[in-house]
């Protein structure tokens, strides 16, 4: 075996490695866990290839603005995706209840996991 080819067979382990690594990171690897609260809007199931479901939690709150003090009313819209057929059948027969959902963040999404980097887990509780 040539000096090339063992530096060849190197670089290409290497990059292997590399690319592996990154993947794992990319798309597996947690990179925060928490807790959103607030009306459950929608949890549909849909896409062409990989079906997922998908959903959609609504946060409503105040801000202030900054401009003369005023203070206006926000909702704040988390979307997520849903990788349990158990939860998010739970979830469908909550739409419009006050729901606690727990979390993963990833910091990318697999089509087959769902559209969204934020994948619920448990559902905490209902009102």
């Amino acid at each position: 075996m040539s000096i090339k080819t063992k530096i060849a067979a190197i670089a290409a382990a290497v990059l292997a490695i590399a690319l592996i690594g990154f993947i794992s990171v990319k798309f597996y690897f947690v990179f925060g866990e928490g807790v959103k609260a607030g009306e459950l809007n929608q949890v549909v199931y849909k896409g062409y290839i990989f079906k997922t479901y998908e959903g959609r939690l609504i946060q409503s709150g105040l801000r202030g603005t900054g401009s003369k003090g005023s203070v206006t009313m926000e909702s704040y819209v988390f979307e997520f995706s849903v990788d349990d057929k158990a939860v998010a059948d739970s979830l469908m027969r909550c739409s419009g209840k006050n729901v606690e959902l727990h979390y993963k963040e990833y910091l990318g999404a697999l089509p087959w996991r769902g559209q969204q980097k934020y994948v619920v887990d448990k559902i905490l509780s209902v009102n």
